[in-house]
């Protein structure tokens, strides 16, 4: 019995372990193939934000455009590197389409670089501009797109005329911004938790006196998770002013790591939705949308 253990012990020592004596080496077969083809997402254009400064505007084209004539509403993405979210919400957008969730858009991606300074409209509170001393230039940014990346997008591609504006975290408070003092330089906006506490939640603060002008604007898809109660007041405070314009989506369940990844479809989805009418166990819902 021992010696019949001892056997059994050592047939599975064989199976888990290198070869045993006497047990023949398998022999790698290797199958030759042509040199390796690069994966082609988009393309890259490099366009002068100031002097010595040139900066990505990645573009991913929409399944299907290279076929044909048609035109396409175009999103434009604040942090839009090729080392920022480029890539996770181009290919957001593609997944959405494929489901017929969002409608197939023209991705443009804008690189930013001294995020504080080019994404903050104030210098913020003592304390934080001791920190960062070059924050509140955000109307640069602003200018750059405005004047160099839009006119080069609707120059180079099949643009239908719609778009929108998409950002996270410094680029939310960004998108927030231009929605309430430039309304009309995009269509459509999504801040996926907006860093609204910036400056002790001044820019929320001032909301309604901003809208007040009462200048055409489109719709604004804001989010906060679970970053405190200074946020999420100021995002309520955007909110309240902007009614019955702002879809607010309180997201608590959720942290500043995560909710991008988990709200960008929907964000899309309220961007650019479709005619579709999925069921409802698939879980395409944005509770304020009425095309939801």
């Amino acid at each position: 019995m021992i010696e019949r253990a001892g056997s059994m012990l050592l047939a599975l020592s064989c199976l888990f372990s290198a070869p045993c004596a006497g047990a023949a080496a398998p022999t790698a077969v290797v199958a030759s193939s042509a040199a390796a083809v690069p994966i082609t997402i988009g393309e890259t254009h490099l366009v002068s934000f100031a002097k010595d400064d040139m900066r990505q505007v990645n573009v991913y084209l929409p399944d299907g455009y290279e076929k044909g004539d048609g035109r396409y509403p175009v999103l434009y993405l604040i942090d839009g590197g090729l080392s920022q979210d480029f890539l996770h919400v181009a290919g957001t957008s593609a997944l959405n389409a494929v489901w017929g969730r969002s409608l197939p858009v023209i991705v443009v991606g804008i690189e930013s670089k001294d995020r504080r300074a080019e994404l903050i409209g104030s210098p913020g509170n003592a304390g934080q501009h001791k920190q960062y001393p070059t924050a509140g230039q955000s109307a640069a940014f602003r200018a750059f797109l405005r004047d160099r990346v839009k006119p080069l997008v609707e120059a180079t591609y099949r643009t239908n005329g719609d778009d929108g504006v998409i950002g996270e975290s410094l680029a939310g408070l960004f998108i927030t911004e231009t929605w309430l003092r430039e309304p009309g330089l995009f269509r459509r906006y999504a801040a996926i938790d907006a860093s609204l506490w910036w400056d002790d939640g001044a820019l929320a603060k001032a909301a309604a006196g901003l809208l007040a002008a009462d200048r055409q604007r489109g719709p604004l898809f804001l989010t906060y998770s679970n970053e405190g109660p200074e946020t999420a007041q100021a995002a309520k405070l955007v909110s309240d002013a902007g009614v019955p314009l702002v879809c607010l989506v309180p997201r608590e369940d959720l942290t500043h790591a995560t909710a991008y990844h988990t709200l960008a479809p929907q964000a899309l989805q309220f961007l650019f939705p479709t005619d579709n009418k999925h069921d409802a166990e698939w879980g395409f819902e944005v509770t304020c949308s009425k095309k939801s």
